[in-house]
């Protein structure tokens, strides 16, 4: 079968996978060659040098985030909607979120998701400094969470262990609520523990 013609968004497609994969380090003319088995003159041709690739996967990343649209019946859950989406945005792409960092596009890139916040603000009735609290809260509590959850991943194993702190030979002062103790021994669903903190926050905010 004939290989399909190499176009500039497949370039980038690929490019998006090895840095998502390994990080941008990882990222040469060579190998991305390697990858879409073309020569590296080819894509030149396509996306310039490795600095324009790196641009134009910072634009891609930006324009992604871009797209994130609320769900739900009521300015509360489509608030809640938002920061779900971005927290998942933000988790499937460290690398490539790093490199917007870097190349000083934080703000811009964070930009579609507060103009989304604001709408439902004001669907809400908030204005004015009610209005913008609720929206760097809230992307605050994003950013915060995902930091936590990708230190959590990256840290070296912890002796000891949650389970062996609460467990039930530990003595401790959840003694006296056994259910308490078990549930702080459980693995940590960070979903649930995210959606429940951003949905008590936005409950907090719209009062």
């Amino acid at each position: 079968m004939a290989r399909s013609a190499l176009t500039r968004d497949g370039v980038l497609d690929t490019a998006a996978a090895l840095v998502k994969e390994h990080g941008p380090d990882a990222l040469t003319m060579r190998r991305l060659a390697a990858e879409l088995g073309t020569a590296v003159t080819s894509i030149y041709w396509h996306v310039g040098n490795r600095e324009s690739l790196l641009d134009a996967l910072v634009e891609r990343t930006v324009a992604d985030l871009g797209t994130l649209r609320p769900r739900g019946g009521d300015p509360a859950e489509r608030i809640v909607s938002v920061a779900a989406l971005l927290r998942r945005a933000l988790r499937d792409r460290p690398h490539l979120v790093a490199m917007v960092h870097e190349r000083g596009l934080t703000e811009r890139m964070f930009l579609p998701a507060q103009r989304a916040l604001i709408h439902e603000a004001h669907a809400a009735g908030l204005r004015g400094a009610r209005a913008a609290a609720l929206v760097r809260a809230v992307q605050f509590q994003v950013v915060g969470h995902v930091l936590v959850e990708r230190n959590r991943e990256r840290s070296p194993a912890q002796s000891p262990a949650e389970p062996d702190l609460w467990g039930a030979a530990a003595c401790t002062p959840a003694d006296a609520d056994p259910e308490l103790a078990a549930a702080l021994a459980a693995p940590i669903d960070t979903e649930a523990v995210f959606t429940a903190g951003v949905r008590a926050l936005v409950a907090g905010l719209l009062a």
